[in-house]
């Protein structure tokens, strides 16, 4: 997808040198400069090679003793999580979500509040070298203009490059899972369905704001996205619109599908077959899809995603925190159907480190099979770090590659530190090794956002005193929550116990006979 040019504004930069650095392209043919000079102009990378020709006056970046490599993508994230950071402990999703995203709330967070989380977890990315978010952003209870605005004010003044989607379910809580509606007591029925609730039409009227005000905003660096959140918890005319409105814009358009056990079950009982074939009968499934986790896919649904050109979206710190399983990645790759990694959210993952999800994806899957040619490869987790992340973005061979015409999101790393010390294979020890500490300058759309690891236009010190003074409001955010959890809880566990006595006939978990 290139943001069409009458809606990206001014030029991003003008001219900008960055060298003598060693250069990691990570382009299809696999380019690397020992040393070499990168020449930035208008947002893009015109030029890469030995003591290239400027002219006089020309900005410059000293990059000796540096590797310039793409800026990470982070493929999938939730921003409204961010002030959750180590609230919570590991808990099966369908529990986490009654703190995550209270079923019964009324109101949310103000949009002072909403746009320091947001900055938050902008700022926490840059400093990593993460230089995309792909932002499924959710609202408590409600999406309004003023909210959508909030967040994408945040990520154009945070310098980072956003593509954000409107992820809002349009159905009553109970009728998002198997058995719940049995399960509640009629109070809690009652209740859930007096929560606030919003339907299709304004929910596109939402996204209609949401492109017509920022697709291709801040030069081109934020971008739209569209998201049923998952296709149980919508009805289907409204997933069928989103995938029209995908179409139509050329749009991400993100799904959560098969994320755990019980959306297994929730596939059989609600429309009598997998969720994702649910959504390919639909007609929504295609290569704009993003498909997040995909852990309990059968081989179905492999062949469905791999016959449709989906990016499947891997989240496996989230998945390991939540006892979600273990995704088949090898499957997946056998298949053909592209990765990217995400971290999902600050609740989820208690960090927006690319890096270290890269690295578990790296680990984790080792324990699929006894062959360890079948485990992932470096190579493979590094590609999903960057051109999968592209992909899914819908910014394939413009992100995730250094080569002339990309855009300019470059990341400099010191090779002086410990991570790289003896540098025996530099693409090994990006994933296995690096955590984010050697990154010293961020560079996105042409423009340096962090120089020696500090911002450039943001005071980070001052975001973080604001959210610190913020502590009493969202320790009674967090007593509500918990308060109407703790009262939903045993009817939710109940149906969690009657969908993981279902057999499944796959096995996501370190223990067997799942």
């Amino acid at each position: 997808m290139r943001i069409p040019e009458e809606v990206c504004g001014a030029p991003s930069s003008g001219p900008l040198l960055i060298q003598g650095a060693r250069v990691l392209s990570l382009d299809a043919a696999g380019r690397e400069w020992a040393k070499a000079d990168i020449l930035l102009r208008d947002g893009r990378i015109e030029s890469i090679g030995l003591e290239l020709s400027v002219s006089p006056g020309t900005p410059t970046l000293d990059a000796r003793g540096m590797l310039a490599m793409p800026g990470l993508v982070n493929a999938h994230f939730h921003s409204p999580g961010n002030l959750m950071r180590g609230q919570l402990d590991g808990l099966p999703l369908e529990l986490f979500m009654l703190y995550e995203v209270p079923p019964l709330a009324q109101s949310g967070d103000g949009h002072r509040m909403a746009y320091l989380r947001t900055m938050m977890g902008a700022l926490e990315m840059l400093e990593r070298g993460i230089t995309t978010v792909h932002d499924d952003a959710y609202h408590v209870p409600v999406a309004t203009p003023q909210g959508i605005d909030t967040v994408m004010q945040a990520y154009a003044d945070a310098g980072i490059r956003a593509t954000v989607a409107i992820d809002q379910p349009n159905i009553v809580e109970y009728d998002k899972f198997p058995y719940l509606r049995e399960l509640l007591p009629a109070r809690m029925r009652s209740e859930m369905e007096a929560a606030p609730l919003q339907g299709a039409d304004e929910l596109l009227a939402l996204y209609q704001h949401l492109i017509t005000r920022w697709h291709g905003a801040a030069q081109g660096r934020l971008a739209a996205a569209v998201s049923c959140s998952a296709p149980q918890r919508v009805t289907r005319p409204y997933l069928q619109a989103l995938g029209e409105l995908s179409r139509r814009h050329d749009l991400p358009y993100n799904l959560h599908v098969l994320e755990t056990k019980l959306q297994r079950a929730t596939g059989l009982e609600r429309f009598g077959q997998s969720l994702l074939r649910h959504v390919h009968e639909a007609g929504v499934l295609d290569e704009r899809c993003q498909i997040i986790h995909a852990v309990w896919i059968d081989d179905d649904d492999l062949r469905l995603l791999a016959d449709s050109g989906a990016v499947v979206a891997h989240n496996p710190v989230c998945n390991l925190r939540l006892g979600s399983g273990v995704m088949p990645w090898r499957a997946l790759r056998d298949v053909g159907v592209p990765i990217a990694i995400g971290t999902d959210e600050l609740c989820t993952d208690d960090t927006a480190n690319l890096w270290l999800a890269g690295k578990m994806a790296g680990l984790v899957h080792n324990l699929s099979s006894a062959d360890s040619s079948r485990w992932p490869r470096h190579g493979e987790v590094l590609h999903a770090m960057t051109a999968g992340g592209a992909r899914a973005v819908r910014r394939e061979g413009e992100l995730g590659q250094l080569i002339p015409g990309a855009l300019a999101d470059i990341i400099l790393l010191d090779l002086d530190r410990w991570a790289f010390i003896p540098c025996n294979d530099v693409r090994r020890q990006l994933v296995y090794s690096e955590d984010g500490s050697s990154v010293r300058h961020v560079i996105v759309n042409g423009e340096v956002v962090v120089r020696d690891g500090e911002h450039v236009s943001i005071d980070a010190r001052a975001i973080r005193d604001e959210i610190r003074a913020l502590a009493p409001a969202i320790q009674a955010q967090w007593a509500g929550s918990h308060a109407a959890a703790l009262r939903l809880w045993p009817y939710y566990q109940a149906m969690l116990e009657k969908a993981h006595a279902l057999p499944s006939g796959l096995t996501r978990r370190v223990l067997a006979g799942d």
